[in-house]
């Protein structure tokens, strides 16, 4: 089963992402991750890509395209993948359909994320972490049992990402759906987007999602 999982930074694609991985045998393909693995690999495609890095240039969609192409040849893919981040304008998925289809494959699912902006700025804004074991908190929704000290390891220095600001998440939510509008109403005419509601807990997103891909 090949399925894109589309949704804003903080609604837990990576987390819904993972426990696919585990639950449907399925591989998570990043796009960052697979342009540094051909490049470091330095097959054909992984050599154009590195031209455009190293010139501080966007990778163009057709040598990203080139590099999932290559990617879902491997082995560990013969149960689908979960793409996460890509495609992000209609352009990119046009090309993606197309790739598909010259391999024989198809897309199953398109699973929209839904969350509500406000209560996402409210989730990412507050979230911290400790600086020595990495566990998460939050100022509204996870304090530590007791103030200060991490209840996991007993540390008592924190770390909030530099990014985890109420400015530069309305920036981001802004920014994701000014490109990722067009794409709704493109898989919608196709029959493969569905929405489930990303601001539930952790655990009923995976039923949501779970529940969707039953259904295919």
């Amino acid at each position: 089963m090949n399925i894109i999982l589309l949704g804003p930074p903080g609604a837990g694609k990576g987390t819904q992402a993972q426990r696919l991985m585990e639950t449907r045998r399925l591989v998570q393909l990043s796009t960052g991750d697979m342009l540094r693995a051909a490049v470091k690999a330095g097959s054909e495609v992984g050599r154009r890509a590195k031209a455009f890095m190293d010139a501080g240039q966007l990778v163009p969609d057709e040598v990203v395209i080139g590099i999932i192409a290559d990617r879902i040849e491997a082995p560990d893919c013969k149960n689908g993948f979960i793409l996460d981040g890509f495609p992000r304008t209609t352009a990119q998925a046009e090309a993606l359909d197309r790739m598909l289809a010259e391999k024989g494959l198809k897309l199953n699912v398109v699973i929209e994320m839904k969350v509500d902006d406000t209560a996402l700025v409210e989730r990412i804004a507050g979230r911290y972490a400790c600086a020595k074991c990495g566990a998460g908190y939050h100022d509204t929704f996870q304090k530590p049992k007791v103030a200060g000290v991490c209840d996991n390891c007993g540390g008592t220095e924190f770390t909030r990402r530099a990014d985890d600001n109420r400015e530069t998440v309305v920036t981001r939510l802004a920014a994701y759906h000014a490109q990722t509008a067009p794409l709704l109403p493109y898989y919608r005419a196709r029959g493969v987007l569905r929405e489930v509601d990303g601001m539930a807990s952790i655990d009923e997103v995976s039923r949501q999602i779970g529940r969707v891909l039953d259904s295919f």
